[in-house]
């Protein structure tokens, strides 16, 4: 079975032309399918081609196994299904701004930070355009009649960066005018420090927020709890993002989840803020999510108030990152994984 939902408004073309239909067929298709619709609501097709479709192609590789919608706000945690049954999960979260979606480009992740869920059992695949595209044709139809995703956030489970090819041709498909239509300036990606991919990336000319997870001020701490950093030196990553910063004239992100007796002390955040200063950055504070297989501890509101405070008065840029969907596990890779475990009780 062919999935469309990856093809560009040319490839659909050309694919419907190699199938004896006439090109403008694929504007038609392609149309339909960024409407979060399948074959039989394409109404302006000829049934008998709506039928041909269905026994050849793919509309949408994505659908929603399961959602749950936090009784604190509006944020929606989605499990979402692929067609060769592995499972991925993305958040809905509700913005002043319009709605954010964060979504998975891989399943699982072979990363293997210590204080992520997403990477306990490997990296399984990596996901298609198609299906990075169908997270977010899922969460538009859930929200059908009242709203759209207006942005973007590659976070959820895997490594964007160790997904490049199809990471890019989903950033190009975002953003055709024809399709979803999202600008890449409402797009985040993180990663956790492919220095090479960093470089590749800044060579693309796709205004996206690079979004890097720093977690640490020095090797040392961040080799504890980041195999990457082992690969990769910080020196080498912080080059990264300035090199990044140069080219896109775009700002990076540093994300830095607190680790209770690890990373939050003030003299982190003087050895963090050495690093960073003169650099257009910003730092995003992270409370660490507790994971249950790890013995990682969180830390309290006192420790995240003193370390923003210590940034601030060393002048570097930072927030503590609004937390939402606590109720309903909205940190990557906790639904999947509970998922996955009932699955194997039931076998």
């Amino acid at each position: 079975m062919t999935e469309l939902t990856g093809m560009t408004p040319q490839e659909l073309a050309d694919w419907c032309k190699e199938q004896g239909l006439p090109a403008f067929r694929g504007k038609q298709i392609f149309h339909w399918i960024h409407q979060s619709a399948d074959f039989d609501e394409m109404t302006n097709l000829p049934l008998a081609l709506r039928e041909k479709l269905k026994e050849t192609a793919v509309a949408q590789p994505v659908t929603i196994l399961e959602k749950r919608q936090s009784a604190l706000d509006d944020t929606v945690k989605f499990l979402f299904g692929l067609k060769d049954g592995n499972c991925v999960e993305g958040v809905l979260m509700h913005y002043h701004h319009g709605y954010t979606l964060c979504i998975s480009t891989q399943v699982g992740c072979r990363m293997g930070c210590t204080f992520c869920a997403s990477t306990l059992e490997g990296c399984v695949r990596s996901l298609t355009a198609g299906e990075m595209l169908g997270e977010i044709l899922c969460a538009n139809r859930f929200l059908a009649g009242k709203d759209r995703v207006h942005n973007v956030v590659l976070m959820g489970s895997g490594e964007p960066l160790d997904n490049y090819d199809n990471v890019m041709k989903f950033l190009r498909l975002l953003r055709e005018e024809d399709g979803v239509n999202i600008g890449l300036r409402n797009v985040s990606l993180s990663t956790c420090g492919i220095v090479p991919r960093m470089y590749d990336l800044a060579e693309e000319n796709l205004p996206v927020t690079l979004s890097v997870s720093l977690h640490a001020p020095n090797d040392e701490i961040r080799r504890q709890t980041m195999p990457i950093a082992k690969v990769y030196p910080m020196a080498d990553v912080l080059e990264a993002c300035r090199n990044y910063i140069q080219k896109t004239g775009r700002r990076v992100i540093f994300e830095y989840a607190l680790v209770g007796g690890v990373n939050c002390e003030d003299r982190h955040a003087e050895e963090l803020a050495s690093k960073l200063r003169g650099m257009q950055c910003h730092v995003n504070l992270i409370p660490l999510n507790v994971v249950e297989e790890r013995h990682l501890k969180g830390v309290t509101e006192q420790t995240v108030r003193r370390f923003t405070e210590k940034l601030e008065s060393l002048h570097i840029s930072v927030t503590r990152r609004r937390e939402m969907g606590d109720d309903i596990e909205g940190a990557c890779g906790q639904l999947r994984r509970k998922t996955l475990q009932s699955m194997e009780k039931k076998q």
